[in-house]
């Protein structure tokens, strides 16, 4: 009896381990049914998953999902990827009993590649697909070839195939099921499914940004928004804003590329565990800002520590290239002074800073104005007004003549005793209108420190603006404040005599070549006939100044006249397009084009960019010294670098985008890109030789990171 129990176990048992053995062949069977096999490097690994063992006789639909795990450092992207990058794309041809597969998309997040905002996702995502059956209750067999792109600090293109086959069968892969229904949660809902209104779309007065409004029921966390409006039209980071309880949300996203055949628009809004999608229509009245900024404000020791940095910056603009006409407008002022009482001479070097901190403080306050209205904004801007260089030419021009001899200016006799310096030939008027002379003629020249405190001006409040322009001017007009505080300094020049006839011709000659710079910047901003306009007219006012004995009001009225047409013709007759090659066909420099960048940068090449004007002297300056001179050029010259130049003489979106993204609002701005460097070095603002060669090197590093 015991033996035969025992038999009767042992046959339970084995009858017991085979059932066990077929069901976890069963289940095996079912694992490997539930996802495909996988595509993997260091990247990114790739595998079709199925919610469903198998297709239940009645389904008509099947649950899938592209999963994907990219590596460390690595990135793909979202069906809108922003300014570079390119979405997933499955093609589905050589599957079986599939009707359609629907990708759906996952809440993006933001990130930056490149320099360039760009919009997609980083460690898993599971990308679910709606698949509908052609014979509902059939087997599935698919056949999918995917191609995405992933980003690190190189691009990799992958284009690889997945199958899977779905027999038919009952059962539900559990986990496969959770990750697509968790990744399903987090595809942006509809409006009518979500409490986020998106209540105003519209493009502000400029076409340069798009603005947003919307509101929520429930207090907004961290928001982000993302634009779509086709892959022809891209924009920068937005500027976002809510009011004190967090349930309404304005947003400002810049416009980097525009074009009028855009797709049916729509506008994504994220919110930490929700998003929405809702299609739009643009109006045309953009709501003003009704919240303050959201960026925190810099402290007080901060502030103080970059109006150190933009004085010390102030001051270096002295000796910069721009050196020449201020510093001869400087000696003119000295000569003058010389022989005056010590509290006369005081006072005119005083009224020589007030004209620089006059000029400095208007253009903070235009500056802030034009922030305000939504222009791009930047240090000698100005200079791209065909108006203004034309008056500056002509100032320029007519203050040549004066020191040449052609004729004499004098001020009104009854101003000159109102200003109490009926013994100055002009006056303090003189000496102010020379301290903002020089302020104005500084501006087309940069110098160390100076993008570092303009930059950080700009980026924060308007007291910052004024604090930091402030501490530049004083920089600038420390020299007249110095002999100001110390008069006696004047007396150890030589006493006038004959050599004051030379010193006058030389400084004339250094304004008329002033004069001729800026009739160079004229030609590239206005064009060459607009150039031969304004030197004609200049030419009659000149000639009708030195008349000594021309009817007074005949003189005034050609005089004014010449101004008149001179401010009217620059504005009306400029040429829209530069008449002069900024880039013949045998230069190495390209045409700029950011969105080349990135692209070039995947295929492993080192991109320098060099973003330049007509008006900018220092630019002209690290021109002629460093990147037309050997061992520079040869490198730029030689294959192995691909030379893009932005010539911001006049007005350009792009580059103004460009140089806001770099956080720049001045020129010169030199940048390398490279496998080594794919966000860029950006190199100072007085280039050498070993600081280009070196970033060069920096950025052609390959990295070590192979498919």
């Amino acid at each position: 009896m015991l033996i035969h129990m025992m038999v009767r176990f042992f046959q339970l048992r084995a009858w017991l381990l085979l059932l066990l053995g077929c069901m976890g062949i069963f289940l095996s069977d079912a694992v490997k049914a539930a996802e495909s096999e996988s595509f993997s490097n260091p990247a990114v690994t790739a595998r079709l998953i199925s919610a469903e063992d198998g297709i239940a006789p009645d389904a008509a639909s099947v649950s899938l999902g592209l999963a994907l795990e990219y590596g460390e450092g690595w990135k793909g992207y979202w069906r809108t990827p922003g300014e570079v990058g390119l979405a997933p794309e499955i093609d589905w041809s050589g599957s079986t009993n599939l009707k359609s597969a629907e990708l759906l998309w996952p809440a993006p997040k933001r990130f930056e590649a490149f320099g360039i905002e760009n919009f997609g996702y980083s460690g898993r995502v599971v990308l679910p697909i709606r698949a509908r059956l052609e014979d509902a209750g059939h087997p599935l067999e698919l056949r999918a070839r995917v191609s995405l792109l992933t980003c690190s600090t190189v691009c990799v293109p992958h284009d690889f195939e997945l199958s899977l086959a779905l027999p038919q069968g009952f059962g539900i892969d559990t986990n496969s099921a959770r990750q697509i229904a968790n990744y399903a949660d987090r595809v942006p809902a509809v409006p009518e499914n979500s409490d986020i209104m998106i209540s105003v779309t519209a493009l502000d007065a400029r076409d340069s940004a798009l603005i947003v409004v919307a509101t929520s029921d429930t207090p907004f966390g961290e928001v982000d928004v993302f634009p779509e409006f086709g892959p022809l039209v891209t924009f920068g980071k937005p500027d976002i804003r809510l009011d004190r309880d967090r349930t309404e949300l304005w947003a400002q996203i810049p416009i980097n590329a525009w074009t009028e055949e855009h797709a049916e628009p729509s506008v994504t809004i994220t919110d930490t565990a929700r998003a929405i999608t809702a299609p739009i229509t643009l109006t045309s009245d953009p709501p003003a800002p009704p919240f303050s900024s959201a960026n925190p404000r810099a402290s007080v020791l901060k502030v103080m520590a970059v109006a150190a940095i933009a004085f010390l910056g102030g001051l270096i603009l002295n000796v910069m290239p721009c050196v020449l006409p201020v510093l001869s407008i400087k000696l003119t002022s000295v000569l003058k002074a010389t022989g005056q009482t010590r509290q006369m001479t005081r006072n005119g070097f005083l009224f020589s800073a007030l004209g620089v901190l006059t000029f400095v403080w208007a253009l903070a306050a235009a500056l802030v104005f034009l922030q305000w209205i939504g222009v791009s904004v930047g240090w000698g801007i100005q200079f791209q007004n065909p108006v203004f260089v034309t008056l500056m030419f002509m100032v320029i021009a007519v203050f040549a003549a004066n020191l040449l001899g052609a004729f004499e200016i004098t001020l009104p006799a009854a101003l000159q005793d109102r200003l109490g310096a009926s013994s100055a030939r002009a006056g303090y008027i003189s000496d102010f209108g020379t301290g903002l002379l020089a302020a104005i003629l500084a501006t087309p020249c940069s110098a160390p420190f100076l993008g570092t405190a303009i930059t950080f001006a700009l980026a924060g409040t308007p007291l910052d603006v004024m604090v930091i322009f402030t501490a530049l001017g004083l920089g600038l007009a420390l020299p007249y404040l110095v002999i100001a505080a110390r008069p006696e300094l004047v007396t150890r020049m030589p006493r006038p005599g004959r050599w004051m006839l030379l010193v006058r011709i030389l400084l004339g000659g250094l304004l008329l070549a002033t004069a001729a710079w800026l009739l160079f910047v004229l030609v590239g901003v206005a064009g060459a006939r607009v150039a031969a306009f304004i030197s004609a007219l200049t030419a009659v006012f000149i000639i009708a100044a030195s008349i000594p004995r021309a009817n007074r009001w005949a003189r005034r009225a050609v005089l004014s006249a010449c101004v008149l047409l001179a401010i009217f013709g620059a504005g009306l007759i400029s040429t829209p397009d530069r008449t002069i090659a900024a880039v013949d066909a045998m230069s190495h420099w390209q045409d700029f084009d950011p969105l080349r960048i990135a692209r070039y940068v995947s295929e492993g090449e080192t991109v320098f960019v060099d973003v330049t004007a007509d008006w900018c002297l220092t630019c002209k300056a690290n021109k002629s010294l460093v990147l037309d001179k050997d061992p520079v050029r040869a490198r730029l010259r030689g294959g192995s670098v691909i030379a893009m130049q932005a010539d911001w003489t006049k007005p350009d979106d792009a580059i103004a985008r460009f140089l806001e993204r770099h956080d720049r609002y001045g020129i010169p701005f030199n940048i390398v890109f490279g496998p080594g460097a794919p966000s860029g070095i950006a190199l100072p603002e007085i280039l050498t030789p070993q600081a280009v060669l070196g970033a060069l090197d920096a950025a052609s590093m390959r990295s070590l990171v192979s498919e």
